[in-house]
């Protein structure tokens, strides 16, 4: 027994104790001894002892060798029956069956391992596979949702978008309205984030309210932006509505912790068809919409209008091109007669900015002053400008000497320090006297008198550069600026040369001066303070014979020449110096500068 089992631990790693070996050994070779003694125990013993071997853990066919090694050699001889072909004959009949019993036990044995070793890879693979899939869905619903407010994000409402327009009956028109928070990120400066993070989960809260079953979705776009999207529409009015509630239900104050805030949305609406990709092109609608909102003061709402937007690029084209533009000297000036209203001569001319833009021809300041404001090219352009001016205004000099020359600062320009050494620098260069410049600036220029703008002011006029307030009248008019500014003359806006419509006369009141007496004492204003007045935007020789009789001293405007390039200045000059050689007609003299 002790052969027996040692052989066995030596053909196969069991995990049991050397005793519950030795017991289980014990009890198969006393089975084995009665066969071989006493006769087969019954039919098919030496296949039972085989398979209980198997059944014992000992299932290699290393076991099965050392079995009937050690049988063979060690049991009849210890037995003492060696000699006995009987008992010779028996045991060989029993290891045959033990062989046959073995080998069949193992062979079921390897089949369940098997099957057992399959279902498990079944059941992982199973386990695996649903495991996958509820990530997945995690992980969609993290792709597609957002994490603070629970709401479908942009992935989310551009997949809905992209199917409605690729869809085999695609939704005909569909709605999206883009809503902004006004300002939000002046809450979580003041607020902190946390009650920002709450308050967007209220927005998000009173939005997904609405749904009435036309909302394909409520979604947060990013930071303070949402969007609503609205299928089967017949028009934008539709959208209209939804945003119009939209923007009632978060007007409502809002409380956290305790804490009234008010809060103001701003909305873009666009509606139209999403096929062939139209759904991409409704979605930025939307967008420029929001941004027009925005733009036009908050808490409005606005419909994506087309024009406006071809409107908008052209500017945006512009202002990209004007960087370029400036280095290569596309900016140059027109020149606009100012004529003494008594006498009828030149007394200067105003340089107005012009584009000599290489594909949409020459373009006047309204099509690109207010772009260069706003990008502060305005600065370097107004340079520009202001020397080519000096220069040309030099020249002319040598044929009618005082004539002088008008020039635009813009605000930029009189915030900016430095500006009077500039000028200073520019003069100095074109020796053009000082007083034969005339810089024209805004009263919204001068509205605040501190800091930079006096100092320059103070600056300029110790050059001896004359300053005049441009558009009076229609502006940021303050009579105490008026008063202490170092001013030359004042130039009244267009609109106060023209007549008025008669107001209505009311029950009680006094009757209202006419348009003569307004002007008269308008004109007699800037007289009292000791500024020369000029008119701007006169038409007519009526309204020339008019403004001469309030008091006016200048004029400018298309009766005396619209703005052209300086040879025609140059002309008109000498075509008046020729014109005064010889008595004069009966007519009101008007410089025959050739009208554009």
């Amino acid at each position: 027994m002790t052969a027996w089992a040692t052989a066995l631990h030596r053909a196969h790693y069991v995990p049991i104790s050397a005793e519950q070996r030795h017991r289980i050994v014990t009890g198969l070779a006393d089975r084995v001894v009665t066969a071989v003694l006493a006769g087969p125990g019954g039919p098919g013993e030496g296949r039972r002892i085989g398979a209980d071997l198997v059944a014992a853990g000992f299932g290699s066919p290393e076991a099965l060798g050392g079995t009937i090694a050690v049988l063979t050699s060690r049991l009849l001889g210890d037995l003492g029956v060696a000699a006995d072909p009987t008992r010779t004959a028996r045991l060989n009949d029993l290891l045959a069956e033990l062989a046959t019993g073995f080998t069949s036990a193992a062979h079921d044995h390897s089949l369940r391992a098997q099957d057992t070793v399959r279902l498990a890879a079944l059941a992982a693979r199973t386990q695996a596979e649903e495991a996958l899939r509820v990530s997945e869905v995690r992980f969609r619903r993290f792709a597609t949702h957002d994490q603070l407010t629970g709401l479908p994000n942009l992935t989310l409402l551009t997949e809905q978008l992209g199917r409605l327009s690729t869809a085999e009956a695609p939704t005909d028109r569909v709605g999206v309205c883009c809503l902004d928070v006004d300002d939000f990120a002046a809450v979580n400066d003041v607020l902190g984030y946390q009650v920002g993070d709450l308050l967007l989960r209220e927005i998000a809260a009173r939005l997904g309210a609405l749904a009435d079953g036309r909302f394909d979705l409520v979604a947060r776009l990013d930071s303070d932006r949402f969007a609503i999207l609205v299928r089967d529409t017949t028009c934008a009015g539709d959208v209209v509505k939804i945003a119009d509630r939209a923007l009632a239900v978060l007007a409502a104050p809002f409380r956290v912790n305790g804490t009234e805030v008010p809060l103001t949305v701003s909305a873009g609406v666009a509606e139209g068809t999403v096929a062939d990709g139209g759904a991409a092109r409704l979605m930025r609608a939307g967008e420029i919409a929001l941004h027009w909102a925005k733009a036009d003061g908050k808490a409005t709402l606005r419909l994506f209008d087309q024009d406006r937007s071809n409107a908008d690029a052209e500017r945006y084209r512009l202002s990209a091109a004007m960087p370029a533009a400036l280095r290569r000297g596309e900016f140059t000036a027109a020149y606009q007669p100012v004529t003494a209203l008594r006498s009828g001569r030149l007394a200067g001319v105003e340089a107005l900015a012009r584009w000599r833009h290489p594909q949409l021809g020459l373009l006047s300041a309204a099509r690109f002053i207010e772009l260069a404001e706003r990008t502060g090219l305005v600065v370097a352009l107004g340079s520009q400008l202001l020397e080519q001016a000096c220069r040309q205004a030099s020249r002319w000099q040598r044929i009618q000497p005082g004539l002088y020359v008008s020039v635009n600062v813009s605000v930029r320009q009189l915030h900016r320090t430095g500006l009077a050494g500039e000028v200073a620098q520019i003069l100095d260069r074109t020796g053009l006297p000082p007083h034969l410049l005339h810089l024209e600036i805004t009263e919204q220029a001068v509205i605040d008198l501190t800091g930079v703008v006096t100092q320059t002011l103070a600056a300029l006029m110790q050059l001896g550069v004359r300053i005049v307030i441009d558009d009076f009248g229609v502006g940021y008019a303050n009579l105490a600026n008026l008063r202490s500014l170092p001013l030359y003359g004042l130039k009244l806006d267009a609109s106060l040369t023209r007549p008025s419509a008669q107001p209505a006369r009311w029950p009680g009141a006094r009757r209202p001066g006419t348009d003569d007496d307004f002007l008269g004492t308008v004109v007699s204003l800037g007289h009292r303070l000791g500024l020369v007045v000029t008119a701007e935007g006169i038409e007519t020789a009526q309204q020339a014979h008019r403004l001469t009789a309030a008091g006016c001293d200048n004029g400018q405007g298309w009766h005396f020449g619209r703005p052209v390039p300086p040879d025609e200045i140059t002309a008109g000059i000498v075509a008046q110096q020729h014109r005064e050689a010889v008595p004069p007609g009966p007519e009101l003299p008007v410089i025959p500068v050739q009208r554009r």
